[in-house]
């Protein structure tokens, strides 16, 4: 596969590829996450989490996520755990699922200005393959990579992979997410990230590890890359 890096509109961009986080970043679905654990909580008679505690592991991949709110979940209440949460995400939740407003018309904006587009999750390749049919936005991203291919955030080797297959460096490449994970994630591979303060972490934690900047939507964030990317 390769890769268009020419710049369409004259303009010398800092950036080649602005790499996404999906959850709580492009698309408003903390809320659904934290309804489908809880959920899964019922049905498996788990110990019980305030939604608060679920919406800071948001991000991690679903293993790692388990792991850090129960410390001794066994491998068999895992298992059970990550196939009630996919069951409630994808089916059972009736909490909407959409992209943060004026998502299309951003994507737009940032191809016509020579970038390239594309997403690391903590999503399973199954679960954003659904969300990016379902949407219709397959054809947005140039590049995807999800936990279960690869390591979890906060590990940087699904950015390395990105960075590999796009034939970029990390200088190249901007990191936007709205967890410390993903910032983490950027920051242990020396490549610039943005806080986005609509999802999972609050900005505190996302100065915390890193950001060059918060942004408040994805306007904001547009308006940023404009100035500064």
């Amino acid at each position: 596969m390769s890769f268009n890096t020419s710049k369409q509109t004259g303009r010398e961009n800092k950036y080649k590829a602005i790499i996404f986080d999906w959850d709580g970043t492009l698309v408003d679905s903390t809320a659904r996450i934290v309804d489908a654990m809880q959920m899964a909580i019922v049905e498996n008679a788990m110990p019980v989490l305030t939604d608060h505690a679920i919406q800071q592991i948001i991000g991690l991949g679903l293993p790692e996520a388990l792991k850090v709110l129960w410390p001794d979940i066994t491998a068999a209440q895992s298992l059970q755990m990550q196939k009630s949460y996919v069951a409630n995400f994808s089916h059972h939740s009736n909490i909407d699922v959409d992209f943060f407003a004026q998502a299309h018309e951003i994507f737009e904006q940032l191809k016509q200005l020579g970038y390239i587009l594309a997403v690391a999750t903590g999503k399973t390749r199954r679960g954003l393959d659904e969300m990016l049919d379902g949407m219709d936005v397959r054809d947005v991203f140039d590049i995807t990579r999800c936990a279960d291919e690869t390591a979890s955030k906060p590990s940087p080797i699904m950015l390395q992979q990105i960075l590999n297959e796009l034939k970029i460096t990390h200088s190249q490449a901007l990191m936007v997410g709205d967890t410390s994970f993903d910032l983490d994630m950027a920051r242990n591979i020396n490549m610039d990230s943005i806080g986005m303060t609509h999802g999972a972490h609050d900005s505190k934690i996302l100065m915390a590890s890193g950001a060059k900047a918060l942004c408040h939507d994805l306007n904001d964030l547009l308006d940023w890359i404009k100035k500064n990317g």
